[in-house]
């Protein structure tokens, strides 16, 4: 028997729909009992997807020690018109309580975060959490005088007028980067992660709106993610690991204010694609000009 799939004989009712759902072909039904198994160089190929687990409709797959007895069961009718004013009614937050989150809705948002989806199941994102706001504080204040007396100093004139306010706002008190949160989120990926640019703004799309729906304010911090990237010992400050960047920043708390509707936001450009006629061609120079928008 291999240990990393495991078959309750008596629950498998032989449906194969673990066979073909596997996105990676590394599971067979057997010959001799018709039941799933690894195929040869099968073990190897899985990504632990656990599609083959979640789909078995009795439960009788135990994959890489996951059973299917700790899952959650799957409601078919969630409420899409709630999720929709959710997603509507999101908002990015500037003003926060100077109060730590309570303790259960932090563990609850750490532990959410484990859900969010990844290219090909690299499961390998790094999560930073500030939950206590004297380290925030700590964090705060070292990155603002880094970056007063960076900009201070700098000789590019450029960059000198394109940061004045904000010099000037942080000299004056204002916290214009963290904007008084008192607590943050980093996500970190590995550089040879296959989806390195995408996963950390999923995973914080998806900490983004359930922070939300716990009443948890949230706010999406490029001045912070750049500061990361202008002064890197911030990121053994992070506990980031060796061969990982950071990503992106969230900055969340609890807050006093209140919005009470929707936004009507302009419409995005959406077309329907329609089907192209075979003979229809695209120039050289065209497509010298998408390869260079691309990328």
């Amino acid at each position: 028997m291999n240990e990393n799939l495991i078959i309750d004989k008596e629950k498998c009712v032989n449906c194969a729909q673990c066979v073909n759902d596997c996105i990676t072909h590394c599971i067979k039904m057997s010959k001799e009992e018709n039941i799933p198994v690894f195929r040869k160089g099968g073990e190897e190929r899985c990504i632990k997807c656990q599609h083959c687990m979640t789909i078995c409709p009795t439960g009788a797959l135990t994959l890489w020690g996951k059973n299917p007895e700790n899952s959650d069961a799957v409601n078919p009718e969630y409420n899409s018109e709630e999720l929709l004013r959710l997603i509507k009614s999101r908002r990015s937050y500037r003003k926060y309580r100077q109060e730590n989150l309570d303790e259960e809705r932090m563990n609850k948002l750490k532990d959410m975060i484990n859900w969010a989806p990844t290219g090909v199941n690299n499961h390998r994102l790094y999560f930073s959490f500030i939950d206590d706001m004297e380290v925030m504080d700590d964090f705060r204040n070292k990155v603002n005088t880094k970056l007063v007396n960076l900009l201070n100093k700098t000789p590019f004139k450029g960059i000198k007028q394109k940061f004045s306010r904000y010099i000037k706002a942080i000299l004056a008190g204002e916290d214009v980067i963290f904007r008084n949160a008192p607590h943050m989120v980093v996500v970190s990926t590995p550089l040879d992660a296959p989806c390195k640019d995408i996963d950390p703004v999923i995973a914080l799309s998806y900490f983004e709106l359930y922070a939300q729906s716990m009443g948890v304010a949230t706010l999406w911090c490029g001045l912070a993610e750049a500061c990361l990237k202008l002064f890197p010992e911030f990121s053994e400050y992070l506990e980031i690991p060796d061969n990982y960047k950071a990503s992106y920043v969230m900055l969340f708390g609890l807050t006093d204010k209140k919005y009470h509707r929707t936004t009507q936001p302009d419409k995005y450009n959406i077309i329907s694609v329609k089907k192209k006629d075979n003979n229809t061609k695209v120039s050289l120079f065209r497509k010298i000009q998408r390869f260079i928008w691309n990328f």
